[in-house]
């Protein structure tokens, strides 16, 4: 008898990996989209999952899948386990001096607010590497590995550092300005829109008090970037928002043709992972990213 029993039999990783997420997400295609496979792949995987464990783990219902009483109690112990795992990774990964420094951002901080830093920022830190994700939503725990994260957000977390608050106006080539004499004259005019933030000119024109404009008239554009250039080929005006916008009114390639700016509510924060080793040059990063708003 040994002294010390082998461990007993586990499963395949990604089988154990495919039903924490769909437990955890309560979808298989939610998991499917977080571990970046097919439904029929999470479907799969789960079905291994149960023939090696003699066990149902889901119950199929017309509307998607409910965990059985067995699952609910394994899930919570199951997601702790993997949240270590990738914790003890991430730590591997930090004890590497020369390893890139992270950064997670919503695509248009990382298009246009980090992208034209990043020579500086290589210049200032020479030798050091730089990686850049962009997400449309803020990492979440041990899902998505960072050293620093690029967002806007309305409530900045107390542990976030967290910039000066963000303004909005609306912004068009030197050409289109001529015939923008008041926030009146927008009637008829072409208005350019981000996806995300639709809104946006419906707030600007309540806060010009400007009535009988249709806010909702003309394109929109999935990425932020892309309706920028639209404005900045003169295609039609878009409401800047002034940390983006920043160069192209100081270069004269937009201007701001009224003087009305509506304050965004919100502000570009700057978010740190929850635990874990922090890049070695994280801190001198920040500091030089906020020095350089």
């Amino acid at each position: 008898m040994p002294v010390r029993p082998p461990r007993p039999p586990l499963p395949p990783l990604n089988a154990l990996r495919a039903f924490e997420a769909a437990a955890r997400l309560g979808s298989f295609s939610r998991a499917a989209e977080e571990i970046g496979v097919t439904q029929g792949a999470i479907a799969q995987q789960v079905r291994h999952l149960e023939a090696f464990l003699g066990l149902t783990l889901f119950r199929r219902l017309p509307q998607g899948v409910a965990l059985t009483e067995a699952a609910q109690e394994a899930r919570p112990r199951l997601s702790a386990a993997f949240d270590a795992l990738a914790m003890t990774v991430q730590e591997l990964k930090a004890s590497h001096a020369g390893r890139a420094l992270a950064i997670a951002a919503l695509p248009c901080i990382a298009q246009l607010w980090l992208s034209p830093r990043l020579p500086a920022l290589q210049q200032a830190f020479p030798g050091l590497a730089v990686s850049i994700s962009a997400m449309e939503e803020p990492p979440a725990g041990r899902h998505d590995s960072f050293d620093l994260a690029l967002f806007y957000l309305a409530k900045p977390p107390a542990d976030a550092l967290a910039l000066a608050e963000d303004s909005l106006f609306p912004v068009c080539t030197s050409t289109l300005a001529l015939s923008l004499r008041t926030p009146a004259d927008l009637a008829g005019q072409t208005l350019l829109h981000d996806a995300v933030w639709r809104s946006d000119w419906a707030r600007w024109l309540r806060h010009a008090s400007a009535g009988g404009i249709d806010a909702g008239r003309g394109p929109s554009y999935s990425l932020y970037a892309l309706a920028l250039d639209a404005a900045l080929g003169g295609a039609g005006i878009l409401v800047g928002r002034r940390s983006l916008v920043a160069p192209y009114l100081a270069d004269g390639r937009l201007v701001a043709p009224f003087a009305d700016e509506l304050r965004s509510g919100d502000r570009l924060t700057m978010l740190f992972p929850p635990a874990g080793k922090p890049h070695p040059r994280r801190a001198e990063v920040v500091a030089w990213l906020e020095a350089n708003a």
